[in-house]
């Protein structure tokens, strides 16, 4: 896996909220990659797999511009009743 690639995949997943294991592994993959210049076949699998599992459910972390705020319902002002004037 080159680095473009990699610099990819790791922009995709940021788009998901990562479990702590799975945070930990992009971590570790990008420090060997910085060390080595390339990952063990494992680490690619995984990375892919990885990826592969993330996109296929819906972006959840960076949606703030999306969602909704959590507010309890406003109460209607009460309805005057129209009379006719004459």
């Amino acid at each position: 896996m080159n680095k473009a690639r990699l610099d990819w995949v790791i922009s995709g997943l940021n788009r998901y909220a990562l479990t702590k294991s799975e945070d930990q592994f992009l971590k570790t993959a990008l420090e060997d990659f910085d060390k080595n210049h390339a990952l063990t076949e494992r680490q690619e699998e995984r990375l892919e797999n990885l990826y592969k599992g993330k996109s296929q459910s819906i972006p959840n972390k960076k949606l703030d511009h999306f969602s909704f705020k959590k507010s309890s319902p406003q109460k209607a002002a009460p309805r005057r009743p129209h009379t006719k004037v004459y």
